[in-house]
């Protein structure tokens, strides 16, 4: 026997109800094609190369002008990285709050 809770079944008037609502959602919400998930797909490779090339350039250029034991380059490509990574989560998580939005 099935414990009562949250797996306990709607009424049929409330689970046709809720298709009902989605499928107008999904018919108001316009559809997202493969071009805009591979646009979406270059936006998080762009947030992430760019400040890890910019970060290796300012480590090169760090290593010339002041050499020495620790590696600037190393240490910003690492904060390149991480900062990219940060700024993908941004754009990811401001996608999956519109898309929320919407619904």
């Amino acid at each position: 026997m099935a414990k009562p809770g949250k797996f306990r079944k709607l009424p049929l008037a409330d689970r046709i109800g809720g298709k009902a609502d989605r499928h107008r959602r999904a018919r108001i919400r316009p559809k997202r094609s493969l071009w805009f998930g591979l646009g979406m797909f270059g936006l998080v490779g762009w947030a992430v190369i760019v400040p890890t090339l910019l970060g290796i350039a300012a480590g090169i250029w760090l290593d010339r002008l002041w050499p020495g034991r620790v590696s600037w380059t190393l240490t910003l490509l690492f904060g390149g990285v991480i900062l990219g990574c940060r700024n993908a989560w941004y754009w990811l998580e401001r996608e999956r709050q519109d898309k929320h939005h919407d619904q």
